[in-house]
């Protein structure tokens, strides 16, 4: 009996020293190495990729997308964007951000529709969206936001002719921060125009905030719209 309670007190001595041990290894020891070396090597990734304005606050994330909209009106299901900033991909997911100095995440996620929901298809087999999609459809969706970025983006002396997949489809998060240079491109007269700013001197900011492929060979040039906004605004002062 005696050395039943023994053992079993060494036993539970032994798991409570583990237990002890590997608290302060696991919790307490790795964390702060791991944070010290994030810290030291990587400060600005460690810290959110934090993007700041001229007057160093902290405007949001190069890693998360936000809108620029208009204050929603009296009536109106969803507000309409604000024409003189850089507009982002279409997405519900998007924090809300209309001066540049505000942000607030909504949700993020996918449509989770197929490439071909609302699409009929030809007699080989193509697939392709009729005039008049059915409501609520991809489809549907898709050739909406075209016309939209048609209508927005064609001001006097430029019409928009050929409008990317990226200005009318989200990202499988919803929080994609990059759009095309393409896409980029497209909104420049509309930009220029809505801010009494020169076109050349537009489609330069657009050009010193292309990025590369990562490494020269991942992924697609892009350009990340926060950042693009935030020179934007300091051009515009």
């Amino acid at each position: 009996m005696n050395n039943s309670v023994g053992n079993t007190a060494r036993l539970l001595g032994a798991a409570l020293r583990a237990l002890l041990v590997l608290t302060v290894v696991t919790g307490v020891l790795y964390p702060l190495a791991v944070t010290g070396v994030a810290q030291g090597l990587f400060p600005h990734q460690a810290n959110g990729s934090e993007i700041k304005d001229s007057t160093g606050k902290v405007v949001g994330s190069s890693l998360i997308g936000q809108t620029y909209n208009l204050p929603l009106k009296k009536g109106e299901e969803t507000p309409a964007p604000d024409l003189k900033w850089f507009q982002p991909r279409p997405s519900n997911g998007l924090g809300a951000n209309s001066v540049n100095t505000q942000y607030k995440l909504i949700l993020s996620g996918a449509t989770n529709r197929s490439g071909e929901d609302g699409a009929r298809h030809t007699e080989d087999g193509k697939a392709y969206c009729p005039a008049k999609p059915e409501e609520g459809t991809l489809c549907a969706q898709v050739m909406a936001a075209k016309a939209a970025v048609v209508k927005d983006n064609t001001v006097p002396g430029y019409t928009v002719e050929d409008v990317p997949a990226d200005a009318v489809t989200s990202s499988g998060s919803g929080l994609d921060p990059h759009i095309s240079p393409a896409y980029a491109e497209l909104q420049v007269h509309r930009v220029a125009e809505k801010n009494g700013l020169p076109v050349d001197k537009v489609e330069q900011l657009v050009a010193d905030h292309t990025e590369g492929r990562t490494l020269g060979f991942m992924g697609e040039p892009r350009v990340n719209v926060l950042e693009l906004n935030v020179a934007l605004r300091e051009l515009t002062r």
